[in-house]
Parts: structure tokens; sequence; C-alpha cells
């Protein structure tokens, strides 16, 4: 693994590559954790994979910001590191994000791949299966910003809101794999609807792994990762 410091508008970002071949961007949770899919042995086989962390997290500069910024960020690096088109692989609040960014930048966006996503939903049914489920979650220690949480939690909330989201949903011709970790505390139901609702959309499960299966199924991870990115 490599990694570079990228200067985006009032930020440095840091940026982790590794491998070769088509372009994947790796987009980690939270949302405000660091990157912690940032590792040799998790990466995608037969492909260049970038792994940025996001302002004001760990290693890179700046502080709390919205979505739009974050999308801004993405594209600036994708600039700077002459990449044309990639594949956004997204984790738990990446694929969120992930899904964002496709509808927004379709022309920059390969495919999406989703993974462990909550979906563009505020749900009490879901909120209520979620808090239920925390006792049997097992505990992965992740470090995060809690500003930047905060701030890109309540910038979900105004995009969930968009008069508008739906549509640009509809008709975003980006090829979508969301894949739901089978033992998530997070109902799949919210993907399970993107997938049917995007023109070109896909759902699947992986059984019995929890919500960071990149931790406790390492090879598991890096085979449905590998799978997806090449059955797009």
């Amino acid at each position: 693994m490599q990694s570079r410091m990228i200067p985006v508008r009032t930020a440095a970002l840091h940026v982790g590559v590794t491998g070769h071949g088509p372009d994947v961007v790796v987009l980690t949770g939270g949302p405000g954790c660091v990157q912690y899919l940032e590792h040799d042995d998790l990466a995608p086989r037969g492909y260049r994979a970038w792994y940025p962390e996001p302002r004001g997290v760990g290693r890179s500069g700046g502080g709390p910001h919205t979505m739009q910024k974050a999308i801004a960020d993405l594209e600036e690096i994708r600039t700077a590191v002459s990449v044309r088109t990639w594949i956004v692989v997204g984790h738990s609040w990446g694929c969120d994000l992930g899904v964002r960014y496709a509808v927004e930048h379709p022309d920059a966006v390969a495919a999406l791949v989703g993974i462990a996503g909550r979906g563009p939903q505020r749900d009490r049914t879901w909120s209520e299966a979620y808090e239920a489920g925390k006792p049997t979650q097992p505990v992965v220690e992740i470090e995060y910003a809690p500003d930047v949480h905060a701030a890109l939690g309540a910038s979900f909330t105004d995009w969930i809101h968009r008069p508008d989201l739906w549509r640009g949903l509809a008709t975003c011709q980006v090829p979508m794999h969301f894949i739901a970790a089978g033992g998530d505390i997070r109902p799949s139901w919210p993907l399970e609807q993107l997938a049917a609702l995007v023109p070109h959309g896909r759902f699947s499960t992986v059984p019995d792994v929890p919500h960071d299966f990149w931790f406790t199924h390492p090879e598991l991870w890096v085979r449905t990762v590998t799978d997806a990115c090449s059955s797009r």
C-alpha cells in the first residue's frame, strides 16, 4: 500500500493506493470514520484501489463538511490522480455517499458496489430493529471524528428530504449492485428497494456475516468485492 497527500480545496487529503488494473475508489463508513479498509489484504484483486480518508478525519486535513463537499473532494482526487472513471465500492455510510455520487456524477462512476448501506430513509421500524440488535453486534473499534459525523449526518437528512431525490435515482443509468450482510442488525429492505428502483440495479446477500465482515471474514470480503466489481 502506498499513500499520497492530495491537495483539494482548503485541505490536503490522505489517499492510499494499491494494486494494478481498472480503478476502484473505496469509501468507508461512519460517517466520519477513518479509512479502515486501507489494507492490501482487503483490496479487490485485479484492480487499482484508491482509499481516500475523509476531510477532517485521521490523516486528512479540513473539518466538518457536507455530503456535497465530500463528493467534490472525490472529484478533485479523481482529477488529481488522472482517473477518467472508477468503480465506487462503499461500505455502510460509504454506500449511501456512493449512491449520491453516482447520481450527481454519472460520467465519473463506472459502477457502484454498495455493501451494508442504510439507504435514503428515516424509517421508525428500521431504527427500532437496529437499536434492538445492538447488543448482538460484534464490537469493532474504529476511530472517528464526532464533529464530522454530526455534520455529515445532518447533510444526509437534508439530502433525503430533497423533492427530486427519487426521480434522480430512478433515472440514474449507473449500474448499482447492493449487497447486504446476512447477519447485519441493519434491515436490508432499503437496499432491496434501491436495487428495484434504479434502472440497472441488483441485490444480493452474503449469508451469516455481520455488518463489519471486512473485519470478521476478511477473505470473504475480498472475494465478495472482487466478484461484484468483475460482474458489473
